[in-house]
Order: structure tokens, then C-alpha cells, then sequence
């Protein structure tokens, strides 16, 4: 099997090169998936899908479940996260970190999704006597906070099944209608930021875009919180283009690395 790379070809193995379409396959679908599916999507003989689907068991990347279905682990993602550490994304953000809490005053966090949580792996503190906080390492439920929505949003196909059920409230403003959410998530992409108004801390308010691979997935959100009594009209004009551009910018020069 050949696979065409600029302007000649390149031959690549085609036992992995199958293996690793099934596990992408996988990691895509709403849902478990048989053999037969599998073997079907990607043009198979049901025998070889099985056999590749058990290497893949074997190894940690793919889980059979008692109905013999078959779905993707979180295996590809720990992986992915490893590349992620490696690129040290802290050191990318950094100077637009820098610049939003020099023009805001306000806390910036940089997240990163874990599980149905983000994690803050940097933060700058607000230059305000009162502020909202959480320490470097503190978890965030993920639908529920503005990076966490932002990260959603740019990747909602993958995400919207295991968000049924999990949406907990937090405070009265939580949306934990996946109907209502998935209308949240349709302006998020149109406006290319998220709001928090308030839905995991009472009148702690925040906007978040997310940071993008150059395959347009998010691997990552900045954001800045503040409480509600500190943010004017002038600012909500203004706070959610600057996190979007900030976002934009380190997404670029992640893929200039």
C-alpha cells in the first residue's frame, strides 16, 4: 500500500497504516462498534479488522466490552497529552498570557482537558484586591467553565455523547440541558469564544478560546475570570476579542514548531 506525500509517493506499512485507521475510526465514533462495522467503514475483510482490533486490545488502545463491541481508550489521548508536555505548551502561551493580564488586571488561566475536567497548568493572578481563584494543578468541570467550553465546542462531535448525563449542576446558571448546550455550543463557534456567566462559582464570570493543533483540534484553552462586579460594558466588548486573538496566536505558533 502506498500513501502520496508532496510530489512522489512514499510506501508505508499497510498493516499499521490499517491499524491506525481503525484506532482514528474508533476514537470518531459516537459509540462501540463491531467488527462487521468496522471491517465495512474501512473496506476490511472481517478477519483482518478482528485481528488488528485484538493487537490494538492487546496493547491498551482499543477495550471490547461484554456486548463484543469495540471502542477506543483513553490510551491515544495519554499519548497525546506526552507530545503535548513536550512541546511545552506553557512556554508557547506565555507572552499572550503576559499581555492579557498586563491590558485586563485580571487572572488568565491556561488549561488543558482532563478527562471530564480541565486542569490549570499556568495562571497568572489577578492585579485586583478580590478575584477568583484556582491554584495551578485545580481541576474545573469542563462544561461548566469558559477554556472548558471552548475546548468542547471545538471538538463537540467527539465530546456530546459522554456529555449526556455528566452535565452536573453547579450553580442556577449551569447548563445541564444537552439541548440547551448543544445551542451553547453553536454560538460559541460562531462568536470563537466561550462564556462562563457564572455557572460553576457564583458571579465569578470568565472567557475562554481555545488553542488548536493544526489539524483544528483543541489541545488547549486561555482564559480570563474575574467576578462580575469588576467587568463594565466597555469591557465585555472588548475582554472576548482579545482571549479569541490570543488563542488564534498561540495556535499559530504552535504550528510554526
Amino acid at each position: 500500500m502506498t500513501a502520496k506525500s508532496g510530489e512522489g509517493a512514499q510506501r508505508v506499512d499497510s498493516t499499521l497504516f490499517k491499524g491506525l485507521k481503525i484506532l482514528e475510526t474508533l476514537a470518531a465514533a459516537p459509540s462501540a462498534m463491531s467488527v462487521t462495522a468496522i471491517s465495512r467503514e474501512l473496506e476490511l475483510t472481517k478477519s483482518s479488522a478482528y485481528r488488528l482490533m485484538q493487537t490494538l486490545c492487546r496493547l491498551g488502545y482499543v477495550r471490547q466490552g461484554e456486548d463484543k463491541l469495540y471502542g477506543a481508550t483513553f490510551k491515544a489521548w495519554q499519548v497525546g497529552r506526552q507530545v503535548i508536555n513536550h512541546l511545552n505548551l506553557r512556554e508557547f502561551a506565555a507572552p499572550q498570557m503576559g499581555r492579557l493580564s498586563q491590558i485586563t488586571e485580571h487572572t488568565v488561566y491556561l488549561a488543558v482537558p482532563e478527562g471530564m475536567s480541565v486542569v490549570y497548568i499556568d495562571k497568572i493572578e489577578s492585579r485586583q484586591p478580590i478575584r477568583s481563584w484556582n491554584p495551578v494543578g485545580g481541576l474545573a468541570p469542563i462544561h461548566a467553565v469558559s477554556t472548558g467550553k471552548a475546548i468542547l465546542a471545538a471538538d463537540y462531535e467527539r465530546w456530546r455523547e459522554r456529555l449526556k448525563g455528566n452535565l452536573t449542576r453547579h450553580t442556577s446558571l449551569t447548563l445541564t440541558n444537552i439541548r440547551e448546550f448543544d445551542e451553547e455550543v453553536e454560538m460559541i463557534r460562531q462568536r470563537g469564544y466561550a462564556e462562563d456567566k457564572g455557572e460553576f462559582r457564583d458571579r465569578v464570570i470568565g472567557y475562554g478560546a481555545a488553542i488548536l493543533l493544526p489539524d483544528g483540534s483543541p489541545i488547549a484553552a486561555i482564559g480570563i475570570t474575574m467576578p462580575d462586579f469588576h467587568l463594565d460594558d466597555t469591557m465585555r466588548e472588548t475582554y472576548p476579542a482579545l482571549v479569541r486573538t490570543a488563542a488564534e496566536e498561540i495556535s499559530a505558533a504552535l504550528a510554526r514548531n
